[in-house]
C-alpha cells in the first residue's frame, strides 16, 4: 500500500470537510463562493443551506432577494450584536410568497427560507387541500432580546430571535377568508391537520430548526423556524 498515497487523500478529505464546514457556518466571505444565487421557484436541495447562509450574511445577495417577486420589504439597519442581542443584514418584511407577514426585523436568510417554504411548500399544498393560495399568515414573533423558553436545559442560552434569526408562525388565512389555526387544528385529522403536518415538514430543509407543537408546551400554538448553528426538524 502506497502510504504517503494515503495520506494525501487523507489531508485532502480533511481539507475538503474543512472548507465545508466554513463555508456552512459563514466564516468565509459570500463574495468568495462559488455557488449560484438561490432560485427561489427550483432550489438544488444539496445547496440550498450554504445559499440561504450567504444570503444572511450578504447585503447584494439580501438586495436581490427583494428585487424579486416573492419577498416584498425593505432593508433596516444593522444594530451591532451586544450581550447576545442585535441584528445585521435584516429586512423589515410585509409580504413573503404571495402572502401578507409582517416581521418588524428578520434577517435575511430566514426571510429567504420563508420565500423557498411557501413557493415550494405552502402554496402548492393550499391548492392540493382547498383549491386556493395561502394570502396571509399569523406572524408570533420575529426579533426578542431573549433567552431560549420551554427547554430548562437551554434557558441560559440567547434564543435565535435575539438576532432577528429565527420566526414563529401562527395561523394561515385562505384567499376565501377560512383560517387554519396551528393551536387549533395541529391534532386533528381532517384536511386542516393534514396540511399543516405536511407544510410543517416540508419547511425542514429551508431552516436549520424547525419545531412544531409535537416538540414541546411552549410551541403548542405555532411554528418554530430558525438558521442557528444547529439541527433539528420536529
Amino acid at each position: 500500500m502506497d502510504w504517503a498515497l494515503v495520506r494525501k487523500l487523507a489531508i485532502c478529505c480533511v481539507a475538503a470537510l474543512g472548507a465545508f464546514a466554513a463555508f456552512r457556518q459563514g466564516l468565509i466571505p459570500p463574495k468568495y463562493s462559488p455557488l449560484p444565487a438561490i432560485v427561489f421557484e427550483n432550489p438544488y436541495p444539496i445547496l440550498v443551506d450554504w445559499q440561504l447562509r450567504e444570503l444572511g450574511q450578504d447585503d447584494a445577495l439580501c438586495r436581490g432577494m427583494l428585487s424579486s417577486k416573492h419577498v416584498t420589504g425593505k432593508r433596516i439597519a444593522d444594530r451591532p450584536i451586544e450581550n447576545g442581542c442585535g441584528w445585521t443584514n435584516a429586512i423589515r418584511m410585509s409580504a413573503v410568497g404571495g402572502a401578507r407577514f409582517p416581521a418588524a426585523r428578520v434577517n435575511c436568510g430566514v426571510a429567504g427560507g420563508m420565500a423557498l417554504w411557501m413557493v415550494n411548500v405552502v402554496q402548492p399544498a393550499a391548492q392540493k387541500y382547498f383549491g386556493q393560495p395561502v394570502i396571509a399568515m399569523r406572524q408570533m414573533g420575529v426579533y426578542n432580546c431573549r433567552n431560549i423558553i420551554g427547554n430548562s436545559i437551554w434557558s441560559r442560552r440567547r434564543s435565535q430571535h435575539a438576532t432577528a434569526n429565527a420566526v414563529d408562525v401562527g395561523a394561515f388565512r385562505l384567499k376565501n377568508g377560512r383560517q387554519i389555526v396551528i393551536r387549533k387544528a395541529w391534532k386533528g385529522q381532517g384536511k386542516d391537520a393534514r396540511f399543516l403536518r405536511e407544510i410543517f415538514e416540508g419547511a425542514c430543509p429551508f431552516f436549520r430548526v424547525a419545531l412544531s407543537p409535537n416538540y414541546n408546551a411552549a410551541h403548542h400554538d405555532h411554528f418554530h423556524f430558525d438558521r442557528g448553528p444547529f439541527w433539528r426538524c420536529r
